[in-house]
């Protein structure tokens, strides 16, 4: 899953895809280098990040969902607005990629009957506050507690459960120890069935670790989109499309040729 932020305040790549050319060379150039989904995003949810008025939303994302409809991969919207998600779903998107987990009113029921793809992302907190002190007991188990009941939930309104994959949301509620716990053990957080999305790409877990700022962290968020799909992660959420494919490619070849010794 490739990021197409259309924000101007985004952690990484804030800005830089703002102008409708821009986004759209951005898009055509992640098709390029292989990516199987994009991820089109009008509002940062880094910690801290201010809220976008709908319209403002609207106005950003609409028009690149518009012309990338035919672009030859799914499209994904990365919202929590059920307007939004009604105007994307209407002009071609394939997913909805939500970090409150369809809990907003209104949300749950206008994707039932849409037949599109959802993602239900864990969050403590919002994203203004969501990093000022985050606990947790066992964070694994409650995490897991949380993505098995919405799973339950959607399947209880009607949403058939191959429509639906989970994120446990790294960064998003969460401390340096509970994000790496959560990486750790991956495969306890769903039923082997639902897809997990994972979105480690950049982020300030990384940059904890190797001492590096956002923009020298690709080598990092490779390694970590191997371990993540080493422990069972379906879907990488990357800036960065090309090296993070090639990596993927050269550990499934590993995994192919050691299953068939």
């Amino acid at each position: 899953m490739g990021i197409l932020n259309i924000t101007p305040d985004s952690f990484y790549d804030g800005a830089h895809f703002l102008t409708h050319d821009a986004a759209l060379a951005r898009a055509m150039q992640m098709v390029d280098e292989g990516v199987d989904l994009i991820d089109i995003g009008g509002e940062s949810t880094r910690p801290g990040a201010p809220a976008v008025p709908l319209n403002e939303e609207l106005e950003r994302v609409l028009p690149i969902i518009k012309a990338l409809r035919d672009v030859g991969v799914p499209l994904s919207i990365d919202t929590h607005k059920p307007e939004v998600m009604r105007a994307a779903l209407a002009e071609g998107a394939d997913l909805i990629n939500d970090i409150w987990g369809l809990r907003q009113p209104g949300a749950l029921e206008l994707v039932k009957q849409s037949g599109c793809g959802l993602c239900v992302m864990h969050m403590s907190g919002t994203p203004q506050m969501m990093q000022r002190a985050p606990s947790y007991q066992d964070v694994v188990a409650e995490v897991a507690a949380f993505l098995h009941a919405r799973i339950a939930e959607l399947e209880a309104a009607g949403i058939e459960r191959s429509r639906i994959s989970v994120d446990p949301g790294f960064g998003f509620g969460k401390t340096l120890e509970h994000n790496y716990t959560l990486l750790a053990h991956l495969a306890q957080l769903a039923p082997a069935d639902v897809p997990l999305l994972i979105g480690l790409s950049r982020k300030s877990m990384l940059g904890a670790v190797i001492d590096r700022p956002a923009s020298e962290r690709a080598a990092a968020s490779i390694a970590g989109a191997i371990c993540a799909a080493e422990r069972g992660a379906r879907i990488i959420r990357v800036h960065d499309v090309a090296p993070t494919v090639d990596a993927l490619k050269i550990w499934s070849a590993v995994r192919t040729a050691d299953s068939a010794r």
